[in-house]
Formats: C-alpha cells, sequence, structure tokens
C-alpha cells in the first residue's frame, strides 16, 4: 500500500445536499459521489432524504479523519438555514 492510498483510505467528507422540496441535508462519507447516489436509490439513502429525490451535491469539505468530520457535521447542521446558504456561497462547486 502506498501513502496516497493510505491517506485517501482515511480522508473523510462533509456534505450539504439541497433536496426537491430546496430542504438541506448534511452528512459525513467516505465516499460522497457513492453517497450521493445512494441517497437518489429507491433503497438507500438517509430517511430524511427518500421522499425528497432527487437530491444534489451543493457543499463538500475534506477531512483527514472521522471524528473530525462529525465534529464539522455537528457544527453545520446547528447553523440556521441562511448561515448554511452563507456557508455554500463561500466556496465554488460545479
Amino acid at each position: 500500500m502506498t501513502v496516497h492510498s493510505a491517506v485517501c483510505q482515511n480522508t473523510w467528507f462533509v456534505y450539504l445536499v439541497r433536496c426537491k422540496d430546496a430542504t438541506l441535508y448534511c452528512g459525513i462519507a467516505k465516499n460522497p459521489a457513492r453517497r450521493l447516489i445512494e441517497h437518489n436509490s429507491d433503497d438507500k439513502g438517509a430517511k430524511y432524504t427518500r421522499g425528497r429525490r432527487p437530491v444534489q451535491l451543493i457543499y463538500l469539505e475534506e477531512f483527514s479523519s472521522r471524528v473530525q468530520a462529525a465534529r464539522r457535521e455537528h457544527q453545520i447542521k446547528k447553523l440556521t438555514r441562511s448561515q448554511k446558504m452563507a456557508l455554500i456561497q463561500t466556496v465554488t462547486f460545479p
């Protein structure tokens, strides 16, 4: 195993998705692309997003540990919607 692959294995992401009803959902994942697919699938994803599909990835932060990502997720979940929208505006995301 190379150092690069070891680092990638320990990478965690905090993400925000925008649901069809314009609500926001925050979560953590090792593979945000796969998690987005799961959120949009019939058999996986969070209970919250199941009735609000499709969801679109709108924000992503990278962390070197699950603990750091979980702490940041908790911080983001405590923000108001307007604060979350301001956070989203701080990054360029396709």
